[in-house]
């Protein structure tokens, strides 16, 4: 692995809080389905994410493949970018919290 996959892999980790289980979880739930953008009535970006970084959490780092580091960097800047628009009050039963989860980031898990 090359330092720049190591720092991929880093930043990912920091990211992604919830486990793979927990996100698959949420991915069966309404509120899953129903946040983030949905191109022509389908599956919303967030959404398709979301099974996406499952199938990545699932795998060990030597099967990582160059298409998976490239969805990691943009896991990690989506969840970046979002974070720094958090609404103010309660953000528990938000659109905001439900589109960063779809991206396997709970703000309010510690």
């Amino acid at each position: 692995m090359t330092g720049d996959t190591d720092d991929t892999r880093k930043d990912f980790e920091e990211a992604v809080n919830m486990s793979p289980g927990s996100l698959e979880k949420w991915l069966q739930t309404d509120n899953s389905r129903e946040s983030g953008q949905h191109k022509g009535g389908g599956e919303s970006t967030g959404h398709h994410s979301g099974r996406r970084i499952v199938e990545i959490l699932r795998k060990t780092k030597d099967d990582l493949t160059e298409d998976d580091l490239a969805h990691m960097r943009k896991v990690v800047g989506y969840v970046k970018r979002h974070l720094a628009q958090r609404p103010s009050g309660d953000i528990r039963d938000t659109t905001w919290r439900y589109s960063l989860m779809n991206w396997g980031h709970d703000p309010t898990k510690k």
